[in-house]
């Protein structure tokens, strides 16, 4: 009830606002209709008021019609711009057009001079009226008089940097948007010529070395980066800078993201972790992906799955004839059922629930749906629940493969892409080996197929399920502490569009036995990682949340790599992709040894592992004997 009574409260308040423009308008006509004619004519005496005073309200009623069909009584004058300047200006001549044909057919009437200075007047009075409360605020407001200090009170203080075209429009929407509740205070930006200018009243008081000394003298609370054209290196950096000043900070997309003129103030986002990481975001040809994918039927398994259901997503937006998620988790497969059906209603979607250590589910998949691209994403991943479950990891990450990789060469699939990762290279854990097996179960069967087997390889994926950025962020939100396994522990981490752009493009480049690897940039310090979190939530590490060293845990490596000294390395035409070239292997030996191996998972005998370190001699357990 009180909500309703609010409503009709504000429409009254808009009628009565509309009312005393309208009457004013009225007032005005009628002033400047006896202004014209006082100008107009020469004998003063021969004024004959009472024409005028005829003319007067069909003169009044025109202006007001016309004005409203042009809705400037609609508008919301402390808003205007160009287009009700443009609206005012057509008003003022449709008006001066009628009258001069008036003034034409009754000549003694009124005179075509009359016409032009009224119009004139009309423009330059409707204008100042209509503008006046924008100019007297924006005085107000970049002027330091002595209302400015009220104006700002309880509004959030901004600091913008970046003084182009993205930060002044954001100073431009602040200043005329009110319930924004924030107010513009400075600017920095690095260009020297730029500095100590003020832009619509804001002084660019200095570069990126002055962010934290200015932030502190004018009481910063919030800065805003507008550079959406700067490369993620410098926005890095700035932002490295700005989280020693413990304001808030927010950031623009790249200019990519930023569509025609639409409102900027909608696309500030909070920054993120991954605008730290100071390097390129990856790139592919749509082009290449497209024309692979576009009219083939495509299977990705676990495609309920972090990476698994983005690779969904993209693949179902380059016109698949038909897509098959297979996974064993309904809730993840329904979960990507449903956005699928939402965003692309016309796909041909379909989604079957089954493990791929089913062989026959598998065999049976493929021959019934005959696809011609497989995207394995199928895989236990988490290293420390496959330590303790270490058989559980081969039945499902080796022979899952194997299972699909078989069924993917009898029915000739043309691509089949593994999703492998960093921690395949000298692992040190079950699932890190268990993954080097996969990539040496497709480059072997690869040899003997006409599908194209590749992998593809890559580090920690940023907000994957499990991944410890969303733990730090839960820890964060409890209060902490923030638990780091070790001090000295670095990761390559990418993000999940990154990941699938990589395994896509992958796709269009296979010939048949790469490894494809993405040049990540450097490694980052989980520790740093754990600073930054928690300085980019408003706090200060271990005063306000503690960072706690817990030891590294069981099959947990001080840091990954990408490739083996003997893969080599090739690039390719995508400057941050390379390819890996297989390494040589007994086959016969292999698949003999696989045999025990899945023999010894049937038994769930453990010595299994002993066959793993035949099978990968570069796996070396943590803490654990060798065989």
């Amino acid at each position: 009830m009180l909500e309703g009574e609010k409503m009709e409260k504000a429409k009254l308040g808009h009628y009565y606002k509309k009312a005393l423009i309208v009457l004013y308008d009225c007032i005005l006509t009628i002033l400047i209709s006896f202004i014209a004619l006082w100008l107009t004519e020469e004998d003063k005496s021969a004024i004959n008021y009472n024409n005028i005073l005829l003319y007067l309200i069909p003169f009044v009623g025109l202006t007001i019609i016309i004005f409203a069909v042009l809705k400037l009584y609609d508008s919301l004058w402390r808003y205007a711009g160009i287009s009700e300047i443009v609206r005012i200006l057509f008003g003022v001549f449709c008006v001066l057009v009628i009258n001069s044909i008036v003034s034409i057919i009754a000549k003694d009437f009124l005179t075509l001079r009359w016409c032009l200075v009224a119009a004139l007047l009309q423009i330059v009075f409707i204008m100042l009226s209509r503008f006046f409360f924008r100019f007297i605020k924006h005085y107000a407001f970049h002027k330091k008089i002595p209302f400015k200090k009220n104006y700002q009170e309880g509004k959030i203080k901004v600091m913008i940097i970046g003084a182009g075209e993205a930060g002044v429009s954001l100073i431009r929407e602040m200043q005329s948007v009110e319930e924004l509740n924030m107010t513009p205070l400075i600017m920095i930006d690095d260009d020297p010529a730029k500095l100590n200018k003020y832009v619509r009243g804001i002084k660019i008081a200095g570069n990126r070395n002055d962010i934290i000394s200015l932030a502190k003298q004018y009481e910063i609370d919030r800065i805003i980066i507008a550079m959406p054209s700067a490369n993620p290196q410098e926005i890095s950096k700035i932002i490295k800078i700005c989280k020693e000043t413990k304001c808030k900070i927010q950031t623009l997309p790249g200019i990519y993201q930023l569509v025609g003129e639409e409102v900027l103030i909608n696309k500030i986002r909070d920054v993120q972790i991954e605008d730290l990481l100071g390097r390129e975001q990856i790139k592919v040809n749509l082009s290449e992906i497209t024309s692979y994918l576009k009219d083939q039927v495509v299977l990705v398994t676990g495609g309920g799955g972090s990476i698994g259901s983005e690779l969904c997503r993209q693949v179902a937006n380059s016109s698949p004839k038909q897509l098959i998620i297979f996974d064993v988790y309904e809730n993840n497969a329904y979960d990507i059922e449903q956005e699928l059906k939402r965003k692309f209603p016309k796909l041909d979607l379909l989604v079957l629930i089954g493990s791929v250590r089913d062989k026959i589910k598998v065999k049976s998949v493929f021959s019934q749906y005959q696809p011609n691209i497989v995207y394995h994403a199928a895989a236990h991943k988490h290293v420390p629940l496959m330590e303790t479950s270490p058989i559980e990891a081969v039945k499902n990450n080796v022979f899952g493969t194997l299972n699909v990789a078989q069924a993917a060469s009898e029915h000739h699939v043309k691509k089949f892409i593994l999703i492998s990762t960093d921690k395949a290279v000298r692992p040190t854990n079950i699932m890190g080996a268990t993954k080097r097996i996969c990539e040496m179960i497709v480059q072997t069967i690869n040899k003997h197929s006409d599908t194209d087997f590749v992998a593809v390889r890559f580090g920690n994926v940023l907000g994957s399920n499990g991944s410890v950025i969303p733990l730090f962020k839960k820890q964060i939100e409890m209060g902490g502490p923030v638990t780091v396994t070790h001090p000295d522990i670095t990761r390559y981490f990418m993000t999940i569009p990154e990941a699938v752009s990589l395994v896509l493009q992958a796709g269009s480049y296979a010939q048949g036995g790469e490894i494809f690897v993405l040049k990540m940039g450097e490694p980052v310090r989980i520790y740093n990682l754990a600073e930054n979190l928690i300085k980019l939530s408003g706090y200060t590490p271990n005063v306000d949340i503690k960072i706690e060293i817990t030891g590294l845990r069981p099959g947990e490596k001080l840091y990954e790599e990408l490739l083996m000294e003997e893969e080599g390395l090739q690039s390719t035409e995508n400057k941050l992709i390379y390819i890996g070239k297989p390494i040589e292997l007994d086959e016969e030996n292999f698949y003999h040894k696989l045999s025990e191996l899945h023999q010894l998972c049937l038994e769930e005998n453990l010595e299994m592992k002993c066959i793993i370190k035949e099978l990968v001699p570069q796996y070396h357990p943590n803490g654990e004997q060798t065989c």
